[in-house]
This record gives C-alpha cells, structure tokens and sequence, in this order.
C-alpha cells in the first residue's frame, strides 16, 4: 500500500486538487483522501493542509514529495530495465574492434553478459574500414573506433574512453628519462601496418614534431609487436588499450612519452529512427558506464 500512497501524493501536488488527483489515479476520492491520511500516520506527521478544500503541501510534506518522486523514478526505472530484460533476454549481438581496443572491449562485454545471462556474443578484431564497412551491410551489431575515424553520416556515435599511448620496452634497452617523441623516433621500432588508423594517429605524432621514425617491422598483429619487444632488438609504440590485462611479461615495461598525446574511443552503430530493443538496451548500458572501467590494469607509471 505504501507506494500506492506516494503514487497518490504526487498526483494531488501535481493537480491541487483531491477529485482530480483521484481521477488521475483511477480510484474515488474518498479512497485517496484515506490512503493519503494512511501516510500521515505511519510517517506521523502532517503532509497536506487542509480545509474543506486542498490547501497546499506543508513543509515536511515537501520532504516526503521529493522522496516521493525519487522512490517513483526508481521504481519506473526497475520497470524499464526488466522489461528489456524480458525482450533481449535470449538475444544475439555482433560487436566489432579496432585490434588497439581489444583489452578494454573487455570491460564492455563483461557489463553486457552481467546484464543480460542469457545473452550470446561473438567479437571481431577489425581495422576500422572494415568495422565500418560490416556495419553498412549489418553483419556487425556494434563497434568500437577512434572517434577521430568516426563517418558522421548514417551512425551514433558514443564516446567510451580516452586512450594513452606508451612506450612498449625490454629493460635491456637504455632509454632517456624522462623520453620525448623524437628520442622515441630514433630508437628501432616495429608499429602497427599503415592500414591500421592507431598507425596513422602515431604517424601524425612523429610529423607534428618534425621527425622520422626507424620503423624495422610492421604488422596488422599485436601479438607480433609485443613478441618482437620481449626479443630485446625492438621497441614499440602502442595505446594501453592494446596490452594484454594480465600483463607484459617479466622484463617488459611501458613507458609514458613526452608530451603524452590522447585518443578518444567511442561506440557506433548504424543511425536508424527506431533501434531494436537489444540495440538500444546495450546503448543505454554502455552510457551509463564509468570511463574509469577501461582504464583497469593499464596506468602508466611516471617515466
């Protein structure tokens, strides 16, 4: 009975009137009036003036009407999320990423999987063309990008996190401290290939400072990266959101570069007037999620 009672106080400060109040909550008057009275004496105060007529809210009545609305909101809001529960509960969903963003995609399909048991995935590493691309023709549900690659035509875009770039590097390798982008630029690196959009933001790096980079070897392959640097003879250049959670290895550090450049990361679909229930329960998910989450496991330690 007690949140029919809120339900009945929110309606009469809404109306300022007890008949319209009850019109509105579909019960008589005499059947609010009580429920309200009811209220006053399991809170044991006085919540409504009244004469004859309705005379207004007193003071801790206002108090107990924004716990009202609050208490409401909730409730509405529990309403919501159970049903799309009920709607998406045994559903499908196809989530692309950019290879770099692989480590904190993690944190978006745990968020996923805890919400929705019932739900199945399949996740694929992609460059961004082809994230774009598989998109367009709806063989993937959701992506993950750099929001500088992000096509403004046809998507929704969702911002995610802000991604750092560091030095990957053996401890048999002697490095400046502290380490700008022009020493990094002398050193032997192997990098992403050039079809990869992570490539292109380090290449814009190294030519806003005026410098060329020793590039050994390219690949499409974190994996060979990270195995190149564990040799000792190379070093790379990567985004946090690329090394592996449970860590680099033994002799392996990261290394924050001088002057620390950013990148932000962001979700997209395909733009539509109505999205389909699963599409829009996950959306709803993702932006209610704290950055912070991505960022677990991967801080840079002062260089």
């Amino acid at each position: 009975m007690f949140m029919r009672q809120l339900v009945y106080l929110v309606a009469l400060d809404r109306h300022r009137h007890f008949a319209r109040a009850a019109e509105a909550c579909h019960v008589s008057q005499p059947a609010l009036s009580a429920g309200l009275a009811e209220l006053e004496r399991e809170l044991g105060i006085t919540i409504i003036k009244r004469n004859r007529s309705f005379q207004g809210i007193t003071p801790e009545g206002e108090r107990v009407l924004a716990w009202a609305h609050q208490v409401l909101a909730s409730l509405d809001g529990l309403k919501q999320e159970a049903a799309l529960v009920r709607q998406v509960a045994g559903g499908h969903v196809s989530i692309g990423t950019i290879p770099s963003a692989v480590a904190p995609l993690s944190a978006l399909v745990s968020t996923f999987r805890e919400s929705f048991p019932a739900l199945t995935l399949e996740v694929h590493a992609l460059s961004t063309p082809e994230l774009y691309r598989r998109i367009k023709k709806g063989e993937i549900d959701l992506a993950v990008v750099y929001a500088d690659a992000q096509e403004e035509d046809g998507f929704d875009y969702l911002p995610l996190f802000t991604e750092r770039h560091v030095l990957i590097a053996h401890d048999g390798v002697t490095l400046p401290d502290p380490i700008g982008w022009k020493e990094v630029a002398s050193l032997p690196l192997c990098l992403l290939s050039g079809e990869m959009h992570n490539r292109r933001i380090i290449d814009r790096i190294f030519a806003g400072v005026g410098v060329k980079p020793d590039i050994v070897l390219e690949t499409n392959a974190v994996e060979v990266l990270l195995s190149q640097v564990r040799e000792g003879t190379l070093v790379s250049v990567l985004p946090e959101g690329a090394l592996p959670g449970e860590g680099l290895g033994d002799n392996i550090h990261k290394h924050a570069i001088h002057p620390q450049q950013t990148s932000a990361v962001g979700l997209i679909r395909q733009a539509r007037k109505v999205q389909p229930p699963l599409s829009e329960a996950l959306w709803a998910l993702s932006r209610r999620l704290d950055p912070a989450v991505f960022a677990e496991n991967r801080r840079v330690p002062p260089a």
